[in-house]
């Protein structure tokens, strides 16, 4: 059965980068990608990139997925406090699922409480929500670490467009584990 792969954008200001570069990844992987957002249609990427939303953050099934990725951009601070958003990260990890953020978007997994006692690493921009969440801040690239109850590096954060490529790669490389 293919796997599948979440990742949730906001629907106004996303990174084009932080979507494009892991969705082709993943893609080329053959990793079924679904885009959910806070609304339906064509979500507006900062740098203009348009992108078709399958369905609402309130329509998610965690289980219906083996990865649940938040992508980062302006708009990403939305989601920071928003209940659903930080649902559906808090069952990301019950489910033992694969966790991915980037950029911004690191501080909705801080919010969430689901980085407690974990290295992450952000746009650094929010690192001080990560420290305030519990999270052990790391100014790097990537950060992959473990979730308490499995020990595998299931949590995958990454600071920003530079590093987007090589954040879908390594969501590639667990979900091909």
């Amino acid at each position: 059965m293919k796997k599948r792969a979440l990742m949730i954008i906001a629907f106004d200001n996303f990174r084009d980068e932080e979507y494009l570069e892991p969705k082709k990844v993943l893609v080329a992987g053959n990793i079924e990608v679904v885009t959910a957002s806070n609304q339906l249609g064509q979500a507006k990427g900062k740098l203009g990139l348009n992108a078709r939303v399958d369905l609402t953050i309130d329509e998610v099934k965690v289980s219906d997925y083996d990865a649940i990725i938040f992508i980062g951009g302006p708009g990403s601070y939305d989601y920071f406090d928003n209940p659903l958003a930080q649902h559906i990260a808090q069952k990301a990890v019950k489910q033992d699922k694969i966790l991915g953020a980037i950029c911004a978007a690191v501080g909705t997994l801080a919010k969430a409480g689901v980085l407690k006692g974990l290295k992450a690493t952000s746009f650094p921009g929010v690192s001080q929500i990560l420290t305030e969440n519990g999270a052990h801040y790391l100014a790097t690239g990537l950060e992959i670490d473990a979730l308490p109850t499995s020990k595998t590096g299931k949590i995958i954060t990454a600071d920003g467009p530079t590093n987007a490529k090589k954040f879908g790669e390594e969501i590639l490389k667990k979900l091909l584990s």
